[in-house]
């Protein structure tokens, strides 16, 4: 029988409870084995909700388990780099939810962890494991829309909580490390390379301090172009296009695609305005964060243990640090 990845999970983390836990509990290679909180009744009570063995009062127990392979940690943005370290000098693999650190070089200090330590960090963007953007990424590559040429995205909800993570400017809130971050990781996942230069126009709240409403460009040195606005005080919405010299692709749920619906994808060139959806592709409906769980697990099981993911994050980070600038400086800023 095929061993499976035992998973310890960091917090009751509302993400984790009502989204990834339950996924990752499909994953035919993993299993959930225990959660830990700072309160432990708490942690009792999320970990009998939802079925899982071991209940522990503070994360150092829960990575002093020997029975653990594997953490899944969505603590609060400040929390990501410290826990995931002291998980990695445990000898425990880590998924680490998104930003992976505050900083560029904040994530750096995790490649010289996992050197030392030889586990697997890998940045939870559980979009790149969805069929919908691998199908996405294989036209671009095929050049089915010709030679792509710019990419606009959207993503926005309406949270104005001051008691939400999010609205926390202390400890990492605010939109761009939250869902900017999405159309971030996807432009350079499409393009397949690095922008060389960002400009961004960020607004801030003036309660919480967090930016509430950015617009931002990013120049790849290609010559190709991606945009985007993000924002946590809007209307909730999302849509991604992907302009080729050919063709258009628009994904209809970027993001945060239904587990119960199908995701569709749509495909034109252009010629005919009003019934201008020529190729509608719809995939059947999957759960993106088991499929990223799946993924991450096989890569552990088969021994794939490298520093590309972690890479690809510290990458990442350099992008959004370079907006951070941009939105207070006004100019364009220089990636790296």
């Amino acid at each position: 029988m095929k061993k499976k990845i035992r998973w310890g999970v960091l917090s009751t983390a509302k993400i984790g409870r009502e989204k990834v836990i339950p996924a990752m509990q499909h994953s035919p290679t993993g299993t959930i084995q225990a959660l830990a909180s700072r309160d432990l009744a708490r942690a009792k009570v999320v970990t009998e909700q939802l079925e899982i063995p071991k209940a522990y009062g503070s994360y150092e127990e829960l990575l002093a388990d020997p029975e653990i392979d594997a953490i899944y940690n969505p603590l609060p943005n400040h929390l990501h780099v410290p826990l995931t370290i002291q998980a990695a000098r445990a000898g425990k693999h880590v998924l680490c939810e998104k930003p992976l650190a505050l900083t560029a070089e904040e994530a750096k200090e995790l490649m010289v962890v996992q050197q030392e330590t030889s586990v697997l960090i890998v940045e939870a963007f559980m979009v790149r494991s969805h069929p919908q953007w691998q199908w996405v990424r294989e036209r671009v590559q095929a050049r089915d829309i010709g030679d792509l040429q710019a990419i606009q995205a959207a993503f926005s909800y309406f949270n104005d909580d001051p008691e939400n993570v999010r609205n926390q400017s202390d400890i990492g809130g605010g939109g761009i490390y939250d869902i900017g971050c999405y159309p971030v990781v996807i432009s350079r996942y499409l393009f397949n390379e690095e922008p060389d230069s960002v400009a961004a126009i960020v607004q801030r709240d003036p309660t919480f301090g967090t930016d509430r409403l950015a617009s931002a460009l990013l120049r790849f040195p290609s010559g190709g172009q991606a945009s985007f606005i993000c924002s946590t005080q809007l209307v909730p919405y999302q849509r991604v296009q992907v302009y080729g010299s050919k063709r258009r692709i628009e994904v209809e749920i970027p993001f945060n695609a239904l587990v119960d619906h199908p995701s569709r994808v749509f495909m034109d060139d252009g010629k005919y305005p009003h019934d201008r959806f020529r190729v509608i592709t719809d995939f059947p409906a999957v759960n993106q964060y088991t499929e990223q769980a799946r993924d991450f697990e096989d890569r552990v099981l088969k021994g794939h243990i490298d520093s590309g993911p972690l890479r690809d994050a510290i990458a990442n980070m350099k992008v959004i640090d370079a907006l951070y600038r941009a939105g207070e400086s006004g100019t364009w800023e220089p990636v790296g």
